[in-house]
């Protein structure tokens, strides 16, 4: 498989057809960010707006590529890739940022999905896994692998989580947000609830502003009270 190691110019990938989900890669492994770009090029209704080898040459050309979704390595060479979704997400509001490590403790699950996340994956994903969760992310959803989604949905079940002041949530926001760091679609927290989507959009909006957030993955990680912010995981 033919890589490019250049840490200067993004790897361009031709999509096969005509609509597509663009996706940028940030990966300092050189054959594992070929893999990456094989993958994306090769999956219909995807294409691959750039690759990049550090998170100093994401944040000076992903402004321009203005990618659908990022695929986002954490240990990069110089600054670290949640480092870089904290600075990128600013610029690029409407990008969802999925982080694809090998890191599976608290603290990174935490600092990632504080700095703007809206998903987890582990590098040992197949690529049949990982092209459903980017399609995950382009619908609304919130992919994980499936420890690191029990690792967050464990935190719901901890007695006696303490919520800080102005933070108090209702009964039925709880579930509602519960959903949201099971992964669900906004129809499918209305679904499983039996409760409209103008309802579901109404608790969304009363959670974000209870928790003093302003995204899904934001209030997740508040309300899980991941180790790094005020208690810990089961």
């Amino acid at each position: 498989m033919k890589t490019d190691d250049s840490q200067s110019r993004p790897e361009r990938c031709k999509t096969r057809d005509g609509v597509s989900i663009a996706v940028s890669i940030i990966e300092d492994d050189a054959p594992a960010r070929g893999i990456l770009v094989d993958w994306i090029r090769r999956a219909p209704g995807f294409r691959c707006a750039g690759a990049h080898a550090s998170a100093e040459a994401a944040l000076a050309t992903l402004p321009a590529e203005k990618p659908t979704v990022v695929l986002m390595d954490i240990n990069l060479p110089g600054m670290t890739g949640i480092e870089c979704v904290r600075r990128l997400k600013p610029l690029l509001p409407e990008t969802q940022f999925v982080m694809l490590t090998v890191y599976e403790d608290v603290d990174h699950i935490y600092n990632a999905l504080t700095a703007g996340a809206c998903g987890y994956l582990l590098k040992r994903t197949p690529r049949a896994e990982l092209i459903a969760a980017l399609r995950d992310v382009y619908a609304g959803g919130s992919p994980m692998s499936s420890n690191i989604a029990r690792k967050v949905v464990q935190s719901f079940q901890r007695t006696g989580a303490p919520i800080a002041e102005g933070e108090d949530l209702s009964p039925r926001e709880r579930e509602v947000l519960e959903l949201l760091a099971r992964g669900y679609l906004y129809k499918e927290i209305a679904d499983s609830l039996q409760i409209s989507m103008p309802t579901v959009n109404t608790y969304i909006r009363r959670i974000y502003e209870k928790l003093h957030v302003r995204s899904r993955s934001q209030a997740v990680a508040k309300f899980t009270h991941v180790p790094g912010a005020t208690g810990a995981i089961a």
